[in-house]
């Protein structure tokens, strides 16, 4: 049985259940640390993969009732290669940051600095907030009466590629993320954009390369 859910968790595990009916889910508490001070209630579903649609999704659920306005509220879905309690932090994570509110508050577009590599040994150090393109407006819009969740990407990518977004835009960033046909799963990714030359220069200075 499910463990006591509010009230927008429910709507977004039918609607997770309707639009992936062949993936398990399961309902899992959020790693451990100060998050329900924020989002009370707060749980992150897991779905397996599925007939036909290989990976793992960590979706954040409680989120809205603790951050919508209006009835608009987000939700946040990472895609991972295999499972792992670390995904289950990194969704726990973006909810605590998000949840704070004002400069914090996260929509399209927005990057949130992890910390660490997103999983041992990736380049990626940094979420970049997408629209579900793997998925779809299925996924993305979740409507009931109280209102409506929209389900956000946290898609994994390099400081570089940060930088980049920054200095050119999501477009231009998804655009070269797409022109590479990056696996976003693969821990293991190239990055698609350069370290910047500065970043360049003191890496070759620590490994003696120039003066």
């Amino acid at each position: 049985m499910d463990p006591e859910l509010p009230p927008s968790a429910v709507h977004l595990r039918d609607h997770l259940r309707n639009r992936f009916p062949t993936r398990a889910l399961d309902v899992l508490p959020p790693a451990a640390g100060p998050i329900h001070l924020r989002v009370p209630g707060f749980h992150v579903f897991r779905l397996a993969p599925g007939s036909g649609e290989g990976g793992w999704l960590y979706v954040s659920a409680g989120l809205w009732d603790a951050t919508q306005h209006h009835g608009h509220g987000l939700e946040f879905v990472l895609y991972t290669a295999e499972p792992s309690d670390r995904h289950v932090e990194t969704v726990t994570m973006n909810a605590y940051y998000h949840a704070a509110g004002g400069r914090n508050a996260l929509d399209l577009g927005h990057t949130v600095p992890i910390g660490q590599p997103w999983q041992p040994g990736s380049r990626c150090d940094h979420l970049l907030v997408s629209l579900p393109y793997l998925w779809g407006p299925g996924l993305e819009v979740c409507t009931f009466p109280e209102g409506h969740i929209r389900v956000l990407w946290l898609l994994p990518i390099t400081r570089a590629e940060k930088t980049f977004r920054h200095a050119h835009g999501l477009e231009a960033l998804e655009q070269r993320l797409e022109d590479a046909g990056i696996d976003p799963a693969d821990p293991a990714r190239d990055s698609v954009v350069e370290a910047e030359p500065g970043r360049l220069r003191r890496l070759l200075r620590r490994r003696g390369g120039i003066a």
